[in-house]
């Protein structure tokens, strides 16, 4: 299996590309898939047949560059408003906050075709010869470096000047789409000589800094950073102070509107911008009123949606509400069946079980009553019981001086005149509860003899 340093060395010499980084990053944006690496740049850097032919000039003859007096006449603008397309890698787009909609969504601010009428004007709507292609670093990252950047210049150069963003550069262009404005772009070199006299007098001139920061998005970055290095890389910068004007395009593109090498006034550098922002001007516009557009189209729809919902739930309430009120009206009647079910059973058990009681009752009055014997002829051994019940009912008997009392609870109990099994037989005078305790006492020993009447307390 072929190893990564393999890989990257095989790519490097493919492509022409001397970034080992670059190189490094393309490969891990394809999932080090050599072949579909390979096949990806090639794709990207190969110009269009619509833009490039054998009698063609390269696509940098037309790039509108303001460069410092003394690198010689400056090339003509051309017609159109974008004059270079930037293609922003796979790992750009992706890796950005909320942006992966961006690789199509920058072509919101082509409304109606404008840009796009712009750029075939000029022969870039379709290839991307001459485009730049560099990964860059993780969002976190990016806004790191971002963040020092700005600290780093106001630190140097004090707060006067453009609102630099402390955000990457993808984060930045989300941020100029999202107010219809146009990104503009310093790359700084802090070991070149011009930089300090071009960001103290400049950039620091408050009729530019104001300009600026009415008019567009301000980004910057050091070009010793990650995405300074890389931005450089893609925007091709050749000399530094180093100033651009982009905006997105369409894809993972972007539109160089115009781009600013060398050191600059401050009043060559305000007429550089006006002139920018007046050409993007229609671009702008009309991207605004495409926008405001679809909102209210939106709005329109969300109107409609809702009012489709709210219907559509009423409607599903109602069915609801008559589902619910039906499974409980055939809830009440299973309901109603199996409570006269239960009522029924419970009745059939009761009475069974009343029946099987009143017999096992009867079997035990009977049991009793034979467990007492004859009742025994009157003599000097035999005592004379009379019971009283709470009914009032009485009854009388004779019984063995010698028997326990436990045979005056049987006789009771043989009777069948109480419904309860806890009682108690009491004497009147004295007043004594034979209870369970005193059941195996005679009636001789208890103090019954000859004679004796007691009463039925229930407990």
């Amino acid at each position: 299996m072929v190893d990564v340093a393999d890989k990257l060395a095989y790519f490097q010499e493919i492509t022409g590309l001397e970034d080992p980084d670059l190189c490094t990053e393309i490969l891990r944006a394809h999932g080090w898939d050599l072949e579909l690496a390979i096949s990806s740049f090639t794709s990207s850097t190969q110009p269009s047949a619509s833009t490039t032919t054998p009698d063609s000039h390269p696509r940098d003859s037309r790039i509108r560059t303001e460069s410092a007096p003394a690198t010689g006449p400056v090339t003509a603008p051309q017609p159109g408003l974008a004059w270079k397309l930037v293609t922003l890698p796979i790992s750009m787009i992706s890796g950005s906050l909320g942006l992966i909609s961006g690789a199509v969504g920058l072509g919101l601010w082509v409304a109606g075709g404008v840009l796009s009428y712009s750029l075939g004007v000029i022969g870039l709507g379709s290839g991307q010869g001459g485009e730049s292609s560099a990964g860059l670093v993780s969002v976190s990252t990016a806004a790191s470096e971002a963040m020092d950047f700005v600290a780093a210049f106001e630190m140097e150069y004090g707060t006067r000047g453009p609102n630099f963003v402390g955000e990457g550069f993808m984060d930045a262009l989300q941020r100029s789409r999202s107010a219809y404005k146009l990104l503009f772009v310093y790359l700084h070199s802090p070991d070149h000589p011009d930089s300090p006299d071009f960001c103290g007098r400049t950039l620091r001139s408050e009729t530019l800094a104001a300009f600026v920061n009415e008019n567009f998005v301000a980004w910057g970055g050091n070009i010793r950073a990650s995405e300074g290095f890389k931005m450089s890389n893609s925007l091709k910068a050749s000399r530094f102070p180093f100033c651009a004007v982009v905006m997105p395009a369409t894809n993972q593109r972007i539109a160089l509107l115009q781009q600013v090498e060398g050191p600059k006034s401050p009043e060559e550098m305000l007429t550089i911008l006006q002139r920018v922002l007046e050409e993007s001007a229609p671009v702008l516009v009309a991207a605004r009123l495409d926008a405001e557009e679809r909102r209210n189209n939106m709005r329109l729809r969300e109107e409609q949606d809702a009012a489709y919902r709210a219907a559509l739930e009423a409607d599903q309430a109602r069915e609801r509400q008559r589902i619910e009120e039906q499974e409980r009206l055939q809830r009440e009647a299973a309901e109603a069946v199996q409570k006269c079910k239960e009522e029924e059973e419970a009745r059939e058990r009761a009475a069974r079980e009343a029946a099987e009681k009143e017999a096992d009752r009867a079997r035990m009055r009977q049991q009793k009553a034979m467990s007492l014997g004859d009742e025994p002829a009157k003599g000097p051994n035999v005592t004379q019981v009379l019971v009283r019940f709470p009914t009032g009912e009485r009854r009388e008997r004779r019984f063995h001086s010698m028997a326990p009392i436990q045979s005056l609870y049987d006789y009771v109990d043989s009777l069948g005149c109480l419904e309860v099994e806890d009682y108690n037989l009491v004497s009147n005078f004295p007043r004594i509860t034979y209870s369970t305790e005193k059941r195996s006492l005679t009636l001789k020993e208890a103090g019954l003899h000859p004679q004796a009447s007691l009463f039925v307390e229930l407990n």
